[in-house]
């Protein structure tokens, strides 16, 4: 398989994605083990600030990364030509496309993640209500992530699209692609 720039983009985008994914999956286990509570806002201990920092950082990485890098490589492998194209029109692109399972809930979750890193609450009520929230929305993330990484993730019994090699995913582009000319007459059938 010959190694063009844009499956060089597509593999270096989604290695960058899968660190985040790794590091906010743990941020996310420590954070239910650990169980703030609303009271505990006022005055937080070191590893707890810690551990909240690990998460927002992450939180916000993993969902820069996907939408600036990853699903733009996506469609580049796919050669389409995104130069003109806005966001919501990439989104929903990759929504027909079958890469992303819902444009309109990604646009949800990016509102919320855009409310976490720019709103800052005065209340500690109001804070643990955001990194609810925002815990929530990114558990929803790995969702959008493991369908973006594999598509067809629901009929590959066993594949974990968490741990697929870059080569696999430009297998799974190929796969993608050849499917969408068969069952479009695209000629897309030949990209990767």
């Amino acid at each position: 398989m010959k190694q063009t720039p844009e499956r060089l983009a597509l593999a270096h985008a989604y290695s960058t994605c899968l660190g985040h994914a790794e590091a906010l999956q743990e941020a996310l286990v420590d954070l239910h083990q650990r169980d703030l509570h609303e009271l505990e806002w006022n005055k937080l201990a070191k590893e707890d600030r810690r551990l909240l920092d690990q998460f927002a950082y992450r939180y916000t990485r993993i969902q820069d990364d996907m939408g600036t890098r990853l699903m733009p490589a996506i469609l580049c492998a796919l050669e389409e030509d995104i130069a003109a194209m806005p966001v919501v029109d990439r989104l929903n692109r990759l929504e027909q496309l079958g890469w992303l399972p819902s444009a309109a809930e990604w646009s949800e979750l990016r509102r919320i993640r855009n409310a976490f890193a720019h709103d800052y609450p005065e209340t500690p009520a109001e804070r643990h209500a955001q990194w609810r929230l925002a815990i929530a929305a990114a558990e929803q993330v790995f969702d959008h992530t493991g369908w973006i990484c594999h598509p067809y993730a629901h009929s590959a019994a066993g594949l974990n699209p968490m741990r697929l090699s870059p080569e696999q995913i430009a297998q799974l582009c190929q796969n993608a692609a050849e499917n969408l000319g068969q069952e479009t007459g695209s000629p897309c059938g030949h990209i990767l």
